[in-house]
């Protein structure tokens, strides 16, 4: 998955494995409420996170099934390192494998497993059906595969805000969804008629919405300043000049318009969840 948000290239600058810690972090309850959610027969023994990126999904799975072993997969070296670090920190590395692999070329041998895992990858892959196709051989019989889908990314801001450029988060997000329109037309895809055509049955689809107005927290602070800024450095060349000076503004940690002093800020956002067996 060539991505920013979840594992597979995770091309960009730095920054970007403490956006997916970040996002774990905020989105814990989001995320666990998934997971307990999935239709399984029978508590999965051997999981599969295909696109585990730095474990926000891997260490979700393995809090909620404590018998589960699970193999997480990815394609940057760096980011399965942190995992493994994490799963030492926590005193369940023997409960993690790591595999890196892209999964757009030959896939390595997995075996099987009672649970597939895909959050946030599928949506990358140059050929999506073929994953599909691939992921079967890794269910085993009577398991299940569950693929996550983002919205895109979290927003932040209060919709009148900044005061200088009311309506600026907004026009931002316009910007990012264009281009990825371009280079992922199948982020935020609707998956269950690509899992149809490559043989699965759709047991259960959910939608779980986060629009926390709770007093955010120093991380949803940073979580946004991340975010904001991976996204500036992409639209550079497609906001108006005042749009990306009120941005600059946001960006600038020490001046008094950041971000990190605004009490205003929520997490909005939304996933949704296809759960199929084949």
């Amino acid at each position: 998955m060539t991505s920013t948000e979840h594992g597979h290239r995770h091309d960009g600058p730095d920054g970007q494995e403490e956006i997916l810690d970040l996002d774990a972090e905020v989105l814990a309850e989001q995320l666990a409420s998934i997971v307990a959610w999935l239709p399984l027969r029978s508590a999965p023994r051997r999981i599969v996170d295909l696109g585990a990126g730095t474990g926000a999904g891997t260490f979700a799975l393995l809090d909620h099934f404590p018998d589960a072993r699970v193999t997480a997969v990815d394609s940057s070296a760096d980011h399965l390192r942190r995992v493994r670090q994490k799963a030492s920190r926590a005193g369940v590395d023997d409960r993690v494998e790591t595999v890196q692999a892209d999964l757009d070329a030959a896939w390595p041998d997995l075996g099987t497993a009672d649970l597939v895992w895909a959050s946030a990858s599928l949506h990358h892959m140059a050929d999506p059906g073929r994953t599909l196709r691939e992921i079967r051989q890794l269910v085993a019989p009577g398991g299940l595969l569950a693929v996550v889908e983002l919205a895109g990314l979290p927003r932040f801001l209060p919709e009148d805000a900044p005061a200088n450029r009311p309506g600026l988060e907004a026009r931002c997000h316009a910007a990012a969804d264009r281009r990825a329109a371009e280079h992922m037309p199948h982020r935020g895809a609707d998956w269950g008629v690509p899992l149809a055509d490559a043989g699965y049955t759709v047991e259960a689809r959910r939608t779980v919405a986060v629009d926390d107005g709770r007093p955010h927290s120093e991380a949803v602070g940073r979580y946004a300043l991340l975010v904001l800024r991976r996204m500036r450095d992409a639209l550079a060349g497609e906001l108006d000049a005042d749009d990306l000076a009120a941005l600059d503004e946001l960006l600038d940690t020490d001046g008094p318009g950041s971000i990190l002093r605004r009490d205003d800020l929520v997490v909005r956002t939304d996933r949704t969840v296809w759960a199929a067996r084949p």
